[in-house]
């Protein structure tokens, strides 16, 4: 006890243990005869800080690991960080440009030496501040999608791809990043809904004095049109068949070509076509042979190509063009418009479709084993809800586009060649040698060849995470690959389902023939307390590592778990932490009181050893609904059914129990089966709140250095005793019903009472009774005392004689006050039952209803009048 504070103290203990952790090295793991529980991180990004979506994510994965080890299995959690080529590239740029270092003025390796010295001072960040979490990662395991092993294996599988014949190089249209400068996949566009303008322009029809009226959003790309399209079957647009218009300032003759794709219904039925500018124009520009026209430079300012407003950027040229299409009488109408509009993830910059030389993944047949594995639940989704949205990812899937323009990534391993093509290789040296074969040219060596400056999607790193984490893409079928593959549980959102989980799966059935992970763990968002999504722009965002300042590890970490259903978002409220540290204080209070108690050789009292049996069975009880929901992925309720375990059945009832009276001892017996609660306790809490039951269960007793309750075997539940937890929920109902009483009655918890039972009373705990509810006597009589104040139990009644207990006159008053409402009410209950028409009309059940509140009333009018009379004796 000389070590245990009066008041807990999250930062001097949880600093204590985590260095002790540490220093034992109690989080590593190497293969040996247990059998293994293994997950892998989701790689935070180096550019990141701790926010609160890792505090939850961060929480249920140590949660899960630590509660592995617990059942004796050999647990392991790698960690490590992403390079995340947009965010990191664009943080190096700014840092440049405060600099007054423009990134085109420097070359590809000097940038290079930017972006690594940024990822040394920052990479570590969120990794440090997960210790302070709790996370109990194996940190000697830490890796990154660019360091050595990763790196070889990306393009390692790159080569394999593209030797396989899935990896091919083209022009096709990509959702580009004008300011990231590079290419986008479909799934890092965000859609947003927006305010925006329909324009209809005047596109003069060739030979005529009419003209067609265009709708369009993006009067700016005007300059690319190379054709109108109208659908055949469009009875107001016949007139258009087979002829040219002009387009409105531009000048340039287009024809009308005819496609069913154009909806009749939307603006007037014709079509601009700007093949190299919209995804589904060039589909069209693809069918019918049409010229594309590129009008936009990378960096979304208008190219020489579109002959007009040269330089602009694509915002003020929509602005200036509405003005000079009205002054040449070319602006038919405008129109306010609702639409979708495509902003970049990263950048949040719109993006601008545009065609570009890109390397793409074949996608059609890699997907097909990824889909079956998680709609025959080999994988499974916990909740399943999630199945639906796998399957809509999953199906139709378009090629992925894995090059990106930037410089921070894995570079593309081809090598482009003197004299045109290129080769595919894992070294310069192996192309080199590729490339003396292929051209016959037998000088050629390094300095003649070019390699590809574009840099791999992050994905593509981090598609391969489970299995390059224990190098399984090098050395295929290594010893770690054989033990710790495939992992056991992924722990990540659902908004990169497709992103990370669906590749991943892809890439554990191509490259090692199963699946990654056995089990995938959605977690919700977390949003404020008025279900806005945190960001640093609403400011509704608060820091968790502030949080821990206030509330403890422990306490930040349970009161996320409390409001965490799987799937589910969070209402994140302050109240929350609160919670969690008031928890905190209410098991270390507990734990002081019993460590407090003086213990003697004296006899176990009847009260006590009943109440020792009980807790045992609640305790079986308990373990067992927690192993289920465990086992059920339901952490928020099982972390509930262990906080009501210790708050109520274990402080509220069974302390209270055996409590021994004021400066009195406890018996050796009991005071040991409490020490035994205590430490089965603790250990059920510990994967939640790993801190301060580490410091408790240090102080149950002597510990050898290393010692830790994260290698305490998690109790094992014994069958509960079903009539004991019966006749103890009944005491706890009488014991209630006896304080009710005193609290109405106000009499004071030190005056002991007796208590009356009508009729027999078989329960064999009148002995917890007593003493919980200050009781002298349990006596089984026929008819109470006329002064007793009365509760039921079920359908038997109980009766507390109040005797002298109580001011007669002022009991006078309050029962005839309530005789009076109750006579009242039954007058009401007696008139609507004498209403024929209701008695006849109403549903049976209703009538039945009114029948019981009569028959009930009139029951209580007689209790009040006998114990009236009684008084007045």
């Amino acid at each position: 006890m000389n070590t245990l504070a009066t008041v807990y103290d999250p930062k001097a203990v949880e600093d204590k243990w985590y260095k002790y952790w540490e220093e034992h090295d109690l989080f590593k793991s190497t293969p040996d005869e247990r059998e293994p529980y293994t997950i892998v991180i989701p790689p935070p990004n180096v550019t990141g800080v701790l926010h609160m979506g890792h505090m939850l994510n961060e929480t249920i994965q140590d949660i899960l690991v630590r509660r592995a080890r617990m059942e004796g299995k050999n647990a392991l959690w790698v960690p490590g960080t992403d390079h995340a080529s947009i965010a990191t590239e664009a943080k190096v740029v700014n840092r440049l440009a405060q600099q007054g270092i423009k990134k085109t003025d420097l070359t590809r390796d000097e940038f290079l030496k930017h972006a690594w010295d940024w990822t040394h001072e920052h990479g570590g960040i969120i990794l440090q501040q997960l210790r302070k979490v709790g996370a109990s990662c194996d940190w000697s395991r830490t890796s990154f999608t660019m360091d050595e092993v990763r790196s070889e294996s990306v393009l390692k599988v790159f080569v394999d791809l593209y030797n396989k014949g899935l990896i091919y190089r083209g022009v096709r249209m990509v959702n580009w990043d004008p300011k990231a400068l590079t290419a986008l996949s479909d799934e890092e566009v965000v859609y947003k809904e927006e305010h925006s303008k329909l324009f209809y322009l005047r596109y003069k029809i060739v030979g005529e004095d009419g003209y067609a009226i265009v709708a369009t959003t993006r009067p700016e790309t005007i300059m690319g049109d190379t054709a109108m399209c109208i659908n055949p079957n469009d009875p107001k647009n016949q007139h258009l068949r087979g002829k040219k218009v002009i387009v409105p300032l531009v000048g340039r003759e287009i024809p009308v070509i005819e496609d069913e794709y154009v909806d009749i219904e939307f603006g007037t039925g014709c079509l601009k076509v700007t093949p190299a500018h919209d995804p589904n124009d060039y589909m069209l520009g693809e069918k019918y042979g049409l010229q594309s026209i590129d009008i936009f430079n990378d960096n979304g300012t208008l190219s020489e190509a579109a002959g007009m407003y040269v330089g602009m950027d694509r915002f003020d040229v929509r602005k200036q063009i509405e003005k000079d299409l009205e002054a040449a009488g070319l602006l038919e109408k405008v129109e306010a418009y609702e639409n979708k509009v495509g902003y970049s993830e990263r950048t949040s910059v719109a993006i601008e479709p545009k065609l570009s030389m890109q390397w793409f993944l074949k996608m059609t047949d890699l997907v097909k084993p990824a889909l079956k594995a998680v709609m025959d639940d080999d994988i499974k989704f916990h909740p399943a809800k999630f199945k639906n949205t796998y399957r809509h990812w999953m199906t139709d899937t378009k090629d992925w586009c894995i090059s990106r323009q930037l410089w921070w990534g894995h570079r593309i391993p081809a090598y482009f060649l003197p004299q045109g093509g290129y080769v595919v290789a894992e070294s310069i040296e192996q192309a080199v040698e590729m490339a003396r074969e292929k051209t016959g040219n037998a000088a050629l060596t390094a300095a003649d060849l070019r390699q590809d400056e574009d840099c791999l999607d992050t994905w593509f790193s981090s598609w391969l995470w489970p299995i390059s984490l224990f190098d399984g893409i090098n050395n295929p079928g290594n010893e770690e690959m054989k033990y710790y593959y495939p992992t056991t549980d992924l722990v990540t959102g659902p908004d990169i389902i497709f992103f990370w989980v669906a590749r991943m799966i892809i890439a554990g059935y191509e490259y090692i023939g199963e699946m990654p992970f056995k089990n995938v763990y959605f977690t919700g968002i977390v949003r404020d307390k008025l279900g806005r999504k945190m960001s640093k722009s609403l400011g509704n965002s608060p820091d968790p590592l502030e949080l821990i300042d206030r509330f403890g590890a422990d306490g930040v970490r349970m009161g996320l778990m409390l409001a965490a259903p799987a799937g589910n978002d969070i209402l994140y409220d302050d109240a929350l932490c609160e919670q969690g540290r008031n928890f905190n204080n209410k098991i270390w209070n507990a734990f002081r009181l019993v460590k407090g108690w003086e213990v003697a050789d004296i006899e176990q009292p009847e009260h006590s050893r009943l109440a020792v049996a009980w807790f045992q069975s609640v305790l079986d009880s308990t373990l067992a609904e927690v192993k289920d929901l465990f086992s059920k992925f339901r952490l928020s309720e099982a972390l509930m059914a262990v906080y009501r375990l210790f708050w109520e059945e274990f402080s509220a009832w069974y302390l209270e129990t055996i409590k021994p009276a004021y400066q009195q001892p406890i018996d050796r017996k009991t005071l040991e089966a409490t020490m035994g609660f205590f430490d089965s306790l603790l250990r059920m809490l510990h994967p939640f709140m790993p801190f301060i039951t580490e410091e408790l269960w240090q102080n149950i007793s002597d510990r050898k250095d290393g010692e830790s309750i994260m290698y305490a075997r998690m109790p094992e539940a014994g069958e509960p005793n079903a009539e004991l937890l019966k006749a103890v929920a009944e005491a706890k109902e009488i014991v209630t019903g006896v304080r009710n009483v005193r609290k109405s009655k106000n009499i004071p918890n030190k005056e002991t009472l007796s208590l009356q039972v009508v009729g027999e009373f078989a329960n064999p705990c009148k002995s917890i009774i007593a003493k919980l509810a200050g009781l002298e006597a349990i006596d089984s009589v026929e008819t109470k005392d006329a002064t007793a104040a009365s509760f039921l139990v079920g359908t038997t009644e109980f009766a507390v004689p109040l005797g002298s207990s109580i001011n007669v006159e002022e009991e006078i008053a309050k029962l005839e006050a309530e005789l009076k409402y109750t006579q009242g009410f039954l007058a009401s209950v007696e008139k609507k039952l004498s209403n024929e028409r209701f008695v006849n009309n109403a549903p049976e059940a209703v009538v039945a209803g009114e029948r019981k509140k009569q028959a009930d009333a009139q029951s209580k009018i007689a209790t009040i009048q006998e114990a009236l009379k009684a008084l007045k004796k």
